[in-house]
């Protein structure tokens, strides 16, 4: 298969189930909602070294769709029930509760299952409870005047490592079509992409050939450099740079919606010569999102 002259591999992303929490937040104007967001969703690139998995789902929420009528801002936090939990109360007060004029809301408000965050005991008993938007919320009196949140979020069990490769004639070019790809998923809802701008540099395989104590490490099958040294590389003819988009969403459906319209962006931007994707033969997880089936 090709697309714009851009040959896409035979091949499918291996994907793995994590449990997911949305989060709104809303503020006095977009630039502040976007700012808290930015904060909570730090240090959280991959389950590898990570606590949690996490990133920005909508960078703009208008004031008629949240509960306060205030801009906002969604984030989905992706991890294991347990880590999930921990990383929900941890990043509501240490990124969210002190940025300025900020409130959070339920993203998932038909979710069975729900996380309790108690944030009003900071209020060191002069909290107070009020409805706003028909949801019941705690009030905190803070330096800047009040903070508003809801104290359950709803979690559902999602899909992280959804995945694919754009590689290019040069680094630039790998570079532009991932990019193009990240800023197009960006605009998917139900997913996000943690990395740093939404694209690894560098990609990873389950476990170490030499070092027994690594988790994980280099994916030297998929190393330009390496092309002519290791037996079985995976690096075609004339690729110099290679780059990971990786994706978590609320389920399948999403995760693969966002890799058909990432493939396809990146496959506009000239210098991008070859698709594929990452799987470690079932080893990883129960999901396989095939390339030529989501195009």
């Amino acid at each position: 298969m090709e697309i714009n002259g851009v040959t896409i591999d035979n091949t499918y992303a291996e994907a793995f189930p994590t449990w997911i929490c949305r989060i709104i937040i809303t503020a006095v104007t977009q630039e502040w909602a976007f700012k808290a967001a930015t904060e909570a969703t730090g240090f959280a690139t991959s389950a590898i070294g990570c606590p949690c998995e996490a990133g920005i789902e909508n960078e703009f929420i208008p004031g008629n769709e949240t509960p306060d009528g205030r801009p906002g801002v969604s984030i989905l936090i992706c991890a294991s029930k347990k880590k999930l939990k921990e990383q929900v109360v941890e990043r509501l007060a240490e990124c969210v509760l002190t940025a300025p004029t900020t409130a959070v809301f339920n993203g998932i408000q038909n979710a069975e299952e729900k996380i309790p965050v108690k944030l009003h005991f900071f209020g060191d008993g002069y909290e107070y409870q009020k409805e706003v938007g028909g949801r019941k919320c705690w009030v905190i009196p803070i330096m800047n005047g009040e903070y508003i949140g809801e104290e359950e979020f709803g979690m559902v069990k999602g899909v992280a490592g959804g995945n694919f490769f754009v590689m290019g004639e040069n680094q630039m070019a790998a570079l532009m079509g991932a990019k193009a790809a990240s800023d197009t998923i960006a605009k998917v809802k139900g997913v996000i992409t943690s990395f740093p701008g939404g694209i690894v540099a560098s990609g990873s395989k389950v476990g170490s050939l030499k070092y027994k104590f690594m988790v994980a490490s280099t994916n030297e099958k998929y190393c330009p450099t390496l092309r002519e040294k290791v037996p079985d590389s995976k690096v075609p003819a004339g690729i110099k740079a290679i780059y990971e988009i990786v994706i978590d969403g609320l389920d399948e459906k999403s995760v693969a919606e966002a890799m058909a319209t990432g493939i396809k962006a990146a496959c506009k931007v000239p210098g991008v010569k070859f698709i594929s994707a990452g799987n470690f033969g079932g080893t990883l997880g129960p999901f396989k999102i095939e390339l030529h089936k989501v195009l």
